[in-house]
């Protein structure tokens, strides 16, 4: 394989091809591979309103309903943000407003599946395609297998709260969480010595979204709809009556950790933003992209940002920063506030939130792993579209097996780092790959133009390797291990397409 041929970029027209053709599932003999052929495609039955919906479900989940108490407590020697989670939540929306915007102008020139894999392949070359599809992976997959963890957690919780049932402890946990507790070791099953585990709350809802995936887009919509529309009405809930019941006084000190506790808890609240990229997998599912898909990520954006404002300003006014570095923040708050009935609701809420981000990136991460079989540069399978149900079906079911088995071998915290650096990293690659094509194609019709470039491409640029640079090193190395173990699988799949 020549070495320039790595650095080849994917005209934006080719990458449309598919749209008017149908997807293909082999590669070659379409120019420079790219993609032709007959055969169904995804179908468009998306409006704005579905997308940004789809947004907000991907958006708000564990982060608002367990992280918050974290930011606002402090933990592991960090200083709470307090109150001043408000300034936090804030900065974060600030700074990933930035990467929405840079996603934006691409997504609206380029309005396939494949999210910033696609978007890398038309603005910086084949190479970089690959490493952001293979980083994709971690984003969606593996961020997937966190959330997973923490919807079988919420759904025990609400359990116990609801009817005074659970699980035993060794069939709702990991292999290595189960090993080094003597709590869960001592009831657990045993094999050969070695405690037997499995996360059985984290397969069944895994399961069963696959179903409902593979069952078509239409369908998964409808459904993420009314649960994304059942969320927003507990935050509503949440936010008007424990208004009723604040203490401005809780809210004094403002910043108790002072500026460094405000950073700390926008790093941390990153995690909550994570998701609105998430949309653009849709892209070529929905009517109108070019118009809908930046709407849609902006509105998202924003709609989030004024929850969690409000979330925050609620929640630190009912009882003191210090009490609510707990796992249900919210239904801890209502708690001490009185309101045991509505924090009982509460925890059900949680498990709404939850299922909806599990939904949206399960639907994710087979188009992108459609939109690389589409280029040749995964097996031709993950490109095949169902020819009734117009989804790819066996992408879905694969990344719905991983999910579901996944959580039983990795820790949460595991998880959830390799998510946040591998997000983290998308964003960079995106905001550079607007200014590689405002120099490379610059009087390329551009329907929503990112606006103050080149500021916004950069600022978005230098703040995520800021929030990147405060992750700590393990992050790193076991990032730089997944993308080492990506090239020789990319190595691979281009000498065989070639």
């Amino acid at each position: 394989m020549p070495f320039r041929d790595i650095f080849r970029r994917k005209p934006i027209a080719a990458l449309s091809d598919h749209l008017v053709a149908g997807p293909g599932v082999g590669q070659k003999g379409q120019g420079e591979g790219e993609g032709g052929g007959q055969g169904p495609r995804l179908q468009r039955v998306l409006g704005t309103g579905d997308l940004t919906l789809l947004g907000v479900g991907a958006i708000v989940g564990a982060g608002i309903f367990s992280s918050v108490g974290q930011m606002a407590a402090g933990a592991a020697g960090q200083p709470g943000a307090g109150p001043a989670l408000i300034v936090s939540y804030l900065l974060t929306a600030a700074i990933c407003g930035l990467a929405a915007l840079c996603y934006a102008e691409i997504a609206a020139m380029v309005p396939v599946a494949g999210s910033a894999y696609s978007y890398a392949y038309a603005a910086l070359g084949e190479i970089w395609a690959w490493i952001i599809g293979w980083d994709l992976i971690v984003e969606y997959a593996i961020g997937n297998v966190y959330v997973a963890q923490s919807w079988g957690d919420y759904f025990r919780s609400f359990l116990r709260g609801a009817w005074g049932l659970d699980l035993p402890d060794w069939l709702a946990t990991d292999l290595q969480t189960a090993a080094s507790d003597p709590h869960i070791a001592a009831f657990a099953p045993h094999l050969g010595g070695h405690v037997v585990a499995f996360n059985l709350p984290a397969a069944a809802i895994t399961a069963l979204l696959t179903v409902l995936l593979c069952s078509g887009i239409r369908q998964s919509a409808r459904v993420a709809d009314v649960l994304v529309l059942f969320k927003l009405a507990l935050i509503a809930l949440f936010v008007v009556v424990g208004g009723i019941y604040v203490q401005p006084a809780n809210w004094h000190p403002f910043a108790p950790g002072g500026w460094r506790g405000i950073w700390t808890g926008a790093s941390l609240a990153f995690f909550s933003y994570i998701g609105f990229d998430a949309l653009t997998t849709a892209a070529e599912e929905c009517h109108d992209p070019e118009r809908s898909v930046p709407r849609a990520m902006i509105a998202s954006l924003g709609i989030c940002a004024v929850l969690y404002v409000a979330v925050a300003a609620v929640m630190t006014g009912l009882c003191a920063s210090s009490e609510l570095g707990t796992g249900d923040p919210l239904s801890h708050a209502l708690r001490i506030a009185g309101l045991e009935r509505v924090a009982t609701f509460m925890s059900l809420g949680a498990v709404v939130a939850v299922t909806v981000v599990l939904l949206v990136f399960q639907m994710g991460q087979p188009r992108i792993l459609l939109a690389m079989a589409r280029d040749g540069l995964l097996p031709p399978a993950f490109a095949r579209v169902h020819g009734r149900r117009h989804t790819p079906v066996f992408g879905t079911v694969l990344t719905g097996i991983f999910v579901a088995i996944a959580p039983t071998f990795l820790t949460p915290a595991q998880a959830l780092e390799l998510t946040s650096i591998g997000t983290l990293f998308a964003f960079i690659v995106v905001a550079g790959g607007v200014i590689a094509l405002r120099i490379r194609e610059p009087n390329r019709r551009r329907p929503f133009r990112c606006p103050g470039y080149p500021a916004t491409p950069l600022l978005a640029i230098a703040a995520c390797l800021v929030l990147m640079l405060g992750l700590p090193a393990a992050n790193w190395w076991r990032f730089g291990i997944w993308l080492a173990v990506g090239l020789p699988v990319y190595a691979r799949a281009a000498r065989a397409r070639r």
